[in-house]
């Protein structure tokens, strides 16, 4: 027999032994994935905008349901947006990320935030499908953020741009809903 079979052979063979075995005599039931059951690694970059994604769909994204608004209970929206959600706000409408080293970078310091409410006030009632009757509370935030903005580049003429009275507005909308009426949600109800 020739060497090149014989080597195509013993290919074949690790190749069955490799890919073919448990590796401890366990016999596993149920279907086999094989080579695509092996992880790939992402980058963090990826990895990092996916976590961010999934972190304002969790905590901003979706309209809270409330219960229904009583005699006795405020009628005001009570909690500003978190320094948080400005921040994420802020960075979707001006980005610093994707800067190169050495070569441009910006840095933002000094970041104060002043949030004022502009305005508070609740729809009448009305029929929402998948709600059920309900009033929409409207709480809209003006927020200011103060910050000193460096901007270094670093070829070909290294150099530094300071801006000390950097400024910039977000508006931020903060609705849920009220339920009306005789609700009757079940023991688990927070309300």
């Amino acid at each position: 027999m020739s060497t090149f079979k014989s080597s195509a052979l013993l290919a074949i063979f690790a190749g069955v032994c490799i890919f073919g075995g448990t590796g401890c005599g366990v016999t596993v039931i149920g279907p086999q994935l094989g080579v695509v059951s092996i992880p790939i690694p992402i980058s963090p970059y990826l990895q990092d905008r996916e976590e961010n994604k999934a972190r304002w769909k969790l905590r901003y994204k979706d309209t809270p349901i409330l219960g229904p608004l009583t005699a006795e209970g405020p009628d005001i929206g009570m909690d500003p947006p978190s320094d948080e959600q400005v921040m994420m706000a802020f960075e979707k409408a001006r980005p610093v990320a994707g800067g190169l080293p050495f070569l441009y970078e910006t840095q933002r310091n000094n970041v104060r935030i002043v949030k004022d409410k502009i305005s508070d006030y609740i729809d009448p009632p009305r029929v929402y499908p998948l709600i059920g009757p309900a009033q929409v509370h409207h709480v809209h935030y003006k927020c200011t953020i103060y910050f000193t903005q460096k901007d270094r580049v670093g070829w070909p003429i290294p150099y530094t741009k300071t801006n000390d009275d950097g400024a910039e507005v977000i508006y931020i909308d903060k609705d849920h809903f009220h339920m009306v009426g005789n609700v009757n949600t079940g023991a688990g109800a927070n309300f």
